[in-house]
Protein backbone atom coordinates (compact mmCIF):
# COMPACT_ATOMS: atom_id res chain seq x y z
CA UNK A 1 0.00 0.00 0.00
CA UNK A 2 1.34 3.46 -0.91
CA UNK A 3 1.70 5.64 2.21
CA UNK A 4 -0.47 8.75 2.29
CA UNK A 5 2.57 10.95 2.81
CA UNK A 6 6.34 10.84 3.09
CA UNK A 7 8.56 12.84 5.44
CA UNK A 8 11.22 15.17 4.09
CA UNK A 9 13.91 12.60 4.87
CA UNK A 10 11.97 9.76 3.21
CA UNK A 11 11.50 11.92 0.11
CA UNK A 12 15.24 12.50 -0.01
CA UNK A 13 15.75 8.73 0.03
CA UNK A 14 13.14 8.37 -2.71
CA UNK A 15 14.79 10.88 -5.04
CA UNK A 16 18.54 10.96 -4.34
CA UNK A 17 19.32 9.15 -7.62
CA UNK A 18 17.33 11.55 -9.79
CA UNK A 19 19.38 13.90 -12.00
CA UNK A 20 17.57 16.86 -10.44
CA UNK A 21 18.67 15.87 -6.93
CA UNK A 22 21.66 17.55 -5.25
CA UNK A 23 22.68 14.03 -4.12
CA UNK A 24 22.77 12.62 -7.65
CA UNK A 25 26.57 12.27 -7.71
CA UNK A 26 26.62 9.96 -4.68
CA UNK A 27 27.68 6.33 -5.28
CA UNK A 28 25.68 4.85 -2.43
CA UNK A 29 23.21 5.65 0.33
CA UNK A 30 23.31 4.71 4.03
CA UNK A 31 20.27 4.99 6.30
CA UNK A 32 20.45 4.13 9.98
CA UNK A 33 18.45 4.96 13.09
CA UNK A 34 15.49 3.93 15.19
CA UNK A 35 13.11 1.06 14.50
CA UNK A 36 9.87 1.94 12.69
CA UNK A 37 11.39 5.17 11.41
CA UNK A 38 10.26 4.56 7.83
CA UNK A 39 13.70 3.97 6.35
CA UNK A 40 13.12 0.40 5.10
CA UNK A 41 9.98 1.02 3.05
CA UNK A 42 11.18 4.28 1.51
CA UNK A 43 14.56 2.76 0.67
CA UNK A 44 13.09 -0.47 -0.78
CA UNK A 45 10.60 1.38 -2.96
CA UNK A 46 13.26 3.86 -4.06
CA UNK A 47 15.59 1.00 -4.98
CA UNK A 48 13.03 -0.55 -7.34
CA UNK A 49 12.06 2.79 -8.92
CA UNK A 50 15.74 3.69 -9.45
CA UNK A 51 16.39 0.37 -11.17
CA UNK A 52 13.86 1.27 -13.87
CA UNK A 53 14.99 4.90 -14.03
CA UNK A 54 18.50 3.68 -14.90
CA UNK A 55 18.29 0.11 -16.29
CA UNK A 56 16.32 -2.54 -18.13
CA UNK A 57 17.06 -6.24 -18.40
CA UNK A 58 19.48 -6.20 -15.45
CA UNK A 59 19.84 -8.20 -12.23
CA UNK A 60 19.82 -6.72 -8.73
CA UNK A 61 20.46 -8.10 -5.26
CA UNK A 62 18.20 -7.70 -2.23
CA UNK A 63 19.87 -8.88 0.96
CA UNK A 64 18.95 -9.28 4.60
CA UNK A 65 20.07 -11.64 7.34
CA UNK A 66 17.83 -14.42 6.01
CA UNK A 67 15.77 -15.05 2.87
CA UNK A 68 12.69 -15.05 5.08
CA UNK A 69 13.41 -11.54 6.32
CA UNK A 70 14.06 -10.39 2.72
CA UNK A 71 10.56 -11.53 1.77
CA UNK A 72 8.84 -10.27 4.91
CA UNK A 73 10.50 -6.87 5.32
CA UNK A 74 11.20 -5.88 1.71
CA UNK A 75 9.69 -7.95 -1.10
CA UNK A 76 6.13 -8.38 0.21
CA UNK A 77 5.48 -4.68 0.96
CA UNK A 78 7.33 -3.52 -2.16
CA UNK A 79 5.39 -5.82 -4.50
CA UNK A 80 2.11 -4.60 -3.02
CA UNK A 81 3.18 -0.98 -3.47
CA UNK A 82 4.61 -1.12 -7.02
CA UNK A 83 1.56 -3.04 -8.26
CA UNK A 84 -0.51 -0.02 -7.25
CA UNK A 85 1.82 2.04 -9.46
CA UNK A 86 1.16 -0.19 -12.48
CA UNK A 87 4.11 -2.57 -12.28
CA UNK A 88 3.70 -6.31 -12.87
CA UNK A 89 5.47 -8.73 -10.54
CA UNK A 90 6.15 -12.42 -11.06
CA UNK A 91 7.81 -14.05 -8.08
CA UNK A 92 9.67 -17.38 -8.25
CA UNK A 93 9.61 -18.34 -4.60
CA UNK A 94 11.55 -21.61 -5.03
CA UNK A 95 14.29 -19.80 -6.95
CA UNK A 96 14.42 -16.74 -4.69
CA UNK A 97 13.81 -13.96 -7.17
CA UNK A 98 11.07 -11.71 -8.53
CA UNK A 99 10.77 -10.24 -12.03
CA UNK A 100 9.26 -6.75 -12.01
CA UNK A 101 8.06 -5.22 -15.29
CA UNK A 102 6.54 -2.03 -16.67
CA UNK A 103 6.14 -0.62 -20.20
CA UNK A 104 7.96 -3.56 -21.80
CA UNK A 105 10.96 -3.35 -19.45
CA UNK A 106 11.87 -6.03 -16.90
CA UNK A 107 14.44 -6.22 -14.11
CA UNK A 108 15.13 -9.22 -11.91
CA UNK A 109 15.67 -8.99 -8.15
CA UNK A 110 17.47 -11.90 -6.46
CA UNK A 111 17.13 -12.56 -2.70
CA UNK A 112 20.16 -13.35 -0.54
CA UNK A 113 20.53 -14.12 3.16
CA UNK A 114 23.74 -12.95 4.84
CA UNK A 115 23.42 -15.09 7.92
CA UNK A 116 27.04 -16.10 8.61
CA UNK A 117 30.53 -16.25 7.11
CA UNK A 118 29.59 -19.09 4.76
CA UNK A 119 26.88 -16.91 3.17
CA UNK A 120 29.45 -15.07 1.05
CA UNK A 121 29.66 -18.09 -1.26
CA UNK A 122 25.93 -17.76 -2.11
CA UNK A 123 26.40 -14.49 -3.95
CA UNK A 124 29.73 -15.27 -5.60
CA UNK A 125 29.71 -15.21 -9.37
CA UNK A 126 26.72 -12.87 -9.69
CA UNK A 127 26.84 -9.74 -11.86
CA UNK A 128 24.57 -7.06 -10.44
CA UNK A 129 23.56 -3.53 -11.38
CA UNK A 130 22.80 -2.62 -7.77
CA UNK A 131 22.37 -4.09 -4.34
CA UNK A 132 20.20 -3.33 -1.32
CA UNK A 133 21.51 -4.53 2.05
CA UNK A 134 18.79 -4.34 4.71
CA UNK A 135 19.83 -4.93 8.35
CA UNK A 136 23.43 -4.68 7.18
CA UNK A 137 24.77 -4.45 10.75
CA UNK A 138 23.54 -8.03 11.32
CA UNK A 139 25.53 -9.41 8.38
CA UNK A 140 29.16 -10.60 8.47
CA UNK A 141 31.64 -8.30 6.79
CA UNK A 142 32.74 -11.03 4.37
CA UNK A 143 29.22 -11.32 2.96
CA UNK A 144 28.77 -7.57 2.59
CA UNK A 145 32.09 -7.11 0.85
CA UNK A 146 31.41 -10.01 -1.50
CA UNK A 147 27.99 -8.53 -2.30
CA UNK A 148 29.49 -5.13 -3.09
CA UNK A 149 32.06 -6.76 -5.37
CA UNK A 150 29.19 -8.15 -7.47
CA UNK A 151 28.07 -4.63 -8.49
CA UNK A 152 30.20 -4.38 -11.63
CA UNK A 153 27.64 -2.98 -14.09
CA UNK A 154 28.34 0.63 -15.12
CA UNK A 155 26.13 2.99 -13.12
CA UNK A 156 25.51 0.51 -10.29
CA UNK A 157 24.87 1.85 -6.80
CA UNK A 158 24.80 0.38 -3.29
CA UNK A 159 22.08 0.83 -0.69
CA UNK A 160 22.57 0.21 3.05
CA UNK A 161 20.00 0.18 5.84
CA UNK A 162 20.34 -0.77 9.51
CA UNK A 163 19.50 -0.15 13.14
CA UNK A 164 22.45 0.93 15.32
CA UNK A 165 24.70 -1.56 17.06
CA UNK A 166 27.91 -1.36 19.11
CA UNK A 167 29.89 1.86 18.35
CA UNK A 168 32.92 -0.21 17.33
CA UNK A 169 30.92 -2.24 14.80
CA UNK A 170 32.85 -2.61 11.55
CA UNK A 171 30.05 -1.11 9.43
CA UNK A 172 29.94 2.09 11.46
CA UNK A 173 33.71 2.43 11.38
CA UNK A 174 34.16 1.55 7.69
CA UNK A 175 31.06 3.14 6.16
CA UNK A 176 29.18 5.57 8.38
CA UNK A 177 32.26 7.34 9.71
CA UNK A 178 33.80 7.28 6.23
CA UNK A 179 30.66 8.20 4.28
CA UNK A 180 32.23 11.32 2.77
CA UNK A 181 35.37 9.42 1.78
CA UNK A 182 33.25 6.71 0.12
CA UNK A 183 31.02 9.30 -1.60
CA UNK A 184 27.96 7.98 0.22
CA UNK A 185 24.82 9.86 1.22
CA UNK A 186 24.29 9.26 4.95
CA UNK A 187 20.87 9.87 6.53
CA UNK A 188 20.01 9.25 10.18
CA UNK A 189 16.36 8.44 10.96
CA UNK A 190 14.21 8.78 14.08
CA UNK A 191 10.62 7.67 14.62
CA UNK A 192 9.57 11.24 13.87
CA UNK A 193 10.69 10.67 10.26
CA UNK A 194 7.83 8.20 9.73
CA UNK A 195 4.55 10.15 9.33
CA UNK A 196 2.53 6.92 9.15
CA UNK A 197 3.56 5.90 12.68
CA UNK A 198 0.87 6.67 15.25
CA UNK A 199 1.72 8.05 18.68
CA UNK A 200 0.28 4.87 20.19
CA UNK A 201 2.70 2.63 18.28
CA UNK A 202 5.54 5.04 19.04
CA UNK A 203 4.84 4.75 22.77
CA UNK A 204 4.51 0.98 22.51
CA UNK A 205 8.02 0.70 21.11
CA UNK A 206 9.38 2.96 23.81
CA UNK A 207 7.87 0.64 26.42
CA UNK A 208 9.45 -2.48 24.91
CA UNK A 209 13.10 -1.57 25.38
CA UNK A 210 15.48 -0.56 28.12
CA UNK A 211 19.20 0.07 28.46
CA UNK A 212 21.29 -0.24 25.31
CA UNK A 213 18.35 -1.56 23.27
CA UNK A 214 16.34 1.58 24.10
CA UNK A 215 19.21 3.82 23.09
CA UNK A 216 19.64 1.93 19.82
CA UNK A 217 16.14 1.08 18.70
CA UNK A 218 14.21 4.07 20.10
CA UNK A 219 16.82 6.84 20.19
CA UNK A 220 18.74 5.48 17.20
CA UNK A 221 22.16 5.75 18.85
CA UNK A 222 25.25 3.58 18.29
CA UNK A 223 26.15 2.75 21.88
CA UNK A 224 27.89 0.11 23.95
CA UNK A 225 25.83 -2.15 26.18
CA UNK A 226 26.52 -1.41 29.85
CA UNK A 227 25.15 -2.25 33.27
CA UNK A 228 22.47 -4.84 33.93
CA UNK A 229 21.25 -6.87 30.96
CA UNK A 230 17.66 -6.79 32.26
CA UNK A 231 17.53 -3.62 34.43
CA UNK A 232 13.73 -3.74 34.72
CA UNK A 233 13.96 -7.08 36.59
CA UNK A 234 15.75 -5.55 39.59
CA UNK A 235 13.00 -5.86 42.20
CA UNK A 236 10.70 -8.52 43.61
CA UNK A 237 7.75 -6.73 41.99
CA UNK A 238 9.01 -8.00 38.62
CA UNK A 239 8.11 -11.57 39.67
CA UNK A 240 4.74 -13.18 40.28
CA UNK A 241 3.12 -16.01 42.20
CA UNK A 242 2.36 -19.27 40.43
CA UNK A 243 -1.18 -19.10 39.01
CA UNK A 244 -3.70 -21.42 40.65
CA UNK A 245 -5.37 -22.38 37.35
CA UNK A 246 -4.42 -25.48 35.42
CA UNK A 247 -1.87 -24.91 32.65
CA UNK A 248 -2.58 -25.80 29.04
CA UNK A 249 0.93 -26.95 28.04
CA UNK A 250 4.35 -27.56 29.59
CA UNK A 251 7.89 -27.14 28.29
CA UNK A 252 11.28 -27.52 29.98
CA UNK A 253 14.41 -25.57 28.99
CA UNK A 254 17.89 -26.69 30.04
CA UNK A 255 21.32 -25.11 30.33
CA UNK A 256 23.64 -28.01 31.14
CA UNK A 257 26.92 -27.88 33.03
CA UNK A 258 29.28 -30.27 34.74
CA UNK A 259 31.79 -27.93 36.41
CA UNK A 260 29.47 -24.97 35.80
CA UNK A 261 25.91 -25.00 37.18
CA UNK A 262 23.02 -26.74 35.43
CA UNK A 263 19.74 -24.87 35.22
CA UNK A 264 16.42 -26.37 34.06
CA UNK A 265 13.20 -24.34 33.92
CA UNK A 266 9.63 -25.67 33.90
CA UNK A 267 7.27 -23.49 31.86
CA UNK A 268 3.48 -23.59 31.82
CA UNK A 269 1.19 -21.88 29.30
CA UNK A 270 -1.94 -20.15 30.59
CA UNK A 271 -4.14 -17.73 28.61
CA UNK A 272 -1.38 -16.94 26.12
CA UNK A 273 1.31 -16.31 28.76
CA UNK A 274 4.20 -18.66 29.55
CA UNK A 275 5.04 -18.84 33.28
CA UNK A 276 8.33 -20.17 34.63
CA UNK A 277 6.73 -22.03 37.50
CA UNK A 278 9.58 -24.14 38.86
CA UNK A 279 13.25 -24.87 38.28
CA UNK A 280 16.11 -27.26 38.94
CA UNK A 281 19.47 -25.60 39.64
CA UNK A 282 22.61 -27.50 40.60
CA UNK A 283 26.00 -25.87 41.21
CA UNK A 284 28.71 -28.52 41.56
CA UNK A 285 31.23 -26.04 42.97
CA UNK A 286 28.86 -24.99 45.75
CA UNK A 287 27.78 -28.58 46.47
CA UNK A 288 31.31 -30.03 46.36
CA UNK A 289 30.78 -32.78 43.78
CA UNK A 290 29.72 -33.22 40.16
CA UNK A 291 26.60 -35.06 39.07
CA UNK A 292 26.52 -37.52 36.19
CA UNK A 293 24.23 -37.23 33.18
CA UNK A 294 21.94 -39.81 34.71
CA UNK A 295 21.72 -37.88 37.97
CA UNK A 296 20.83 -34.69 36.10
CA UNK A 297 18.26 -36.67 34.12
CA UNK A 298 16.61 -37.70 37.38
CA UNK A 299 16.49 -34.01 38.29
CA UNK A 300 14.76 -33.39 34.96
CA UNK A 301 12.20 -36.12 35.67
CA UNK A 302 11.55 -34.75 39.16
CA UNK A 303 11.00 -31.28 37.69
CA UNK A 304 8.50 -32.68 35.18
CA UNK A 305 6.75 -34.48 38.06
CA UNK A 306 4.54 -36.62 35.84
CA UNK A 307 3.32 -33.73 33.66
CA UNK A 308 2.97 -34.15 29.89
CA UNK A 309 5.97 -32.16 28.62
CA UNK A 310 5.72 -30.96 25.01
CA UNK A 311 9.46 -30.68 24.56
CA UNK A 312 12.72 -30.35 26.41
CA UNK A 313 14.92 -27.61 24.90
CA UNK A 314 18.59 -28.29 25.67
CA UNK A 315 21.84 -26.37 25.41
CA UNK A 316 23.18 -27.46 21.96
CA UNK A 317 26.67 -28.14 23.36
CA UNK A 318 25.34 -30.71 25.87
CA UNK A 319 25.65 -33.67 23.47
CA UNK A 320 25.98 -36.36 26.13
CA UNK A 321 22.99 -35.11 28.12
CA UNK A 322 20.88 -34.91 24.97
CA UNK A 323 21.76 -38.53 24.23
CA UNK A 324 20.84 -39.51 27.80
CA UNK A 325 17.39 -37.93 27.42
CA UNK A 326 16.87 -39.64 24.07
CA UNK A 327 17.98 -43.00 25.44
CA UNK A 328 15.24 -42.89 28.06
CA UNK A 329 12.71 -42.16 25.26
CA UNK A 330 10.37 -40.28 27.59
CA UNK A 331 10.76 -36.68 26.42
CA UNK A 332 10.91 -35.03 23.03
CA UNK A 333 14.28 -33.25 23.09
CA UNK A 334 15.38 -30.42 20.76
CA UNK A 335 18.67 -28.53 20.51
CA UNK A 336 18.43 -24.89 21.51
CA UNK A 337 19.38 -21.95 19.31
CA UNK A 338 22.34 -20.29 21.03
CA UNK A 339 22.38 -16.83 19.41
CA UNK A 340 23.16 -14.75 22.49
CA UNK A 341 22.40 -11.13 21.53
CA UNK A 342 19.33 -11.96 19.45
CA UNK A 343 18.14 -14.17 22.29
CA UNK A 344 18.63 -11.49 24.94
CA UNK A 345 16.68 -9.04 22.80
CA UNK A 346 13.88 -11.60 22.43
CA UNK A 347 13.76 -12.25 26.18
CA UNK A 348 13.77 -8.55 27.01
CA UNK A 349 10.87 -7.92 24.66
CA UNK A 350 8.87 -10.94 25.89
CA UNK A 351 9.31 -9.89 29.53
CA UNK A 352 8.37 -6.26 28.87
CA UNK A 353 5.22 -7.30 27.00
CA UNK A 354 4.25 -9.84 29.63
CA UNK A 355 4.36 -12.78 27.22
CA UNK A 356 6.58 -14.60 29.70
CA UNK A 357 6.53 -14.24 33.49
CA UNK A 358 8.94 -15.54 36.09
CA UNK A 359 7.33 -16.91 39.23
CA UNK A 360 8.78 -16.15 42.66
CA UNK A 361 9.31 -19.87 43.24
CA UNK A 362 12.33 -19.64 40.87
CA UNK A 363 14.92 -18.29 43.30
CA UNK A 364 17.97 -19.02 41.13
CA UNK A 365 16.46 -17.07 38.25
CA UNK A 366 15.60 -14.16 40.54
CA UNK A 367 19.18 -14.07 41.82
CA UNK A 368 20.71 -14.19 38.34
CA UNK A 369 18.45 -11.44 36.98
CA UNK A 370 19.90 -9.12 39.63
CA UNK A 371 23.51 -10.09 38.79
CA UNK A 372 23.55 -10.62 35.00
CA UNK A 373 25.56 -7.78 33.43
CA UNK A 374 27.15 -6.65 30.19
CA UNK A 375 30.91 -7.00 29.79
CA UNK A 376 32.02 -3.38 29.45
CA UNK A 377 35.66 -4.24 28.72
CA UNK A 378 35.19 -5.86 25.32
CA UNK A 379 34.87 -4.31 21.89
CA UNK A 380 31.49 -5.88 21.19
CA UNK A 381 28.24 -6.73 22.93
CA UNK A 382 28.74 -9.65 25.27
CA UNK A 383 27.34 -10.45 28.73
CA UNK A 384 29.78 -11.44 31.47
CA UNK A 385 30.02 -15.24 31.62
CA UNK A 386 28.94 -15.38 35.25
CA UNK A 387 25.52 -15.81 36.86
CA UNK A 388 24.13 -16.71 33.45
CA UNK A 389 22.89 -20.30 33.61
CA UNK A 390 19.21 -19.65 34.33
CA UNK A 391 19.55 -16.66 31.97
CA UNK A 392 20.74 -19.02 29.24
CA UNK A 393 17.97 -21.57 29.70
CA UNK A 394 15.36 -18.77 29.68
CA UNK A 395 16.90 -17.48 26.46
CA UNK A 396 16.74 -20.97 24.91
CA UNK A 397 13.07 -21.21 25.80
CA UNK A 398 12.08 -17.84 24.35
CA UNK A 399 14.09 -18.31 21.15
CA UNK A 400 12.61 -21.75 20.52
CA UNK A 401 9.01 -21.18 21.57
CA UNK A 402 8.29 -17.52 20.88
CA UNK A 403 10.42 -16.22 18.02
CA UNK A 404 8.73 -15.97 14.62
CA UNK A 405 12.10 -15.62 12.85
CA UNK A 406 15.68 -16.17 13.79
CA UNK A 407 16.69 -12.58 13.17
CA UNK A 408 13.77 -10.50 14.41
CA UNK A 409 11.78 -11.13 17.55
CA UNK A 410 8.15 -11.98 17.08
CA UNK A 411 6.57 -8.76 18.31
CA UNK A 412 8.62 -6.71 15.87
CA UNK A 413 7.47 -8.93 13.03
CA UNK A 414 3.87 -8.31 14.02
CA UNK A 415 4.37 -4.56 14.32
CA UNK A 416 6.09 -4.34 10.94
CA UNK A 417 3.11 -5.92 9.23
CA UNK A 418 0.59 -3.74 11.08
CA UNK A 419 2.18 -0.36 10.45
CA UNK A 420 3.58 -0.54 6.93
Amino acid sequence: MIPESFSEKQLRVMTWWNKESPDFDKASIICDGAVRSGKTLSMSLSFVLWSFYRFSGQSFGVCSKTIRSVRRNIITPVIATVRELGFKCKERVSENYVDISIDGRTNRFYYFGGKDESSASLIQGMTLAGILLDEVALMPRSFVEQALARCSVAGSRCWFNCNPDHPQHWFREEWILKAKEKNALYLHFTMDDNPSLSSEIRERYKSLYSGAFYKRFVEGRWCAAAGAVYPFMDSEKAFCAVPKDEFERYVISCDYGTVNPSSFGLWGLLDGVWYRIDEYYYDSRAEGFQKTDEEHYRGLENLADGRAIDRVIVDPSAASFIQTIRRHAKFNVVRADNKVIDGIRNVSCALREGRIKICNTCKASMREFSLYRWDENGGKDCPVKENDHAMDDIRYFVTDMMSGDDDVFAVAAVCRRETR
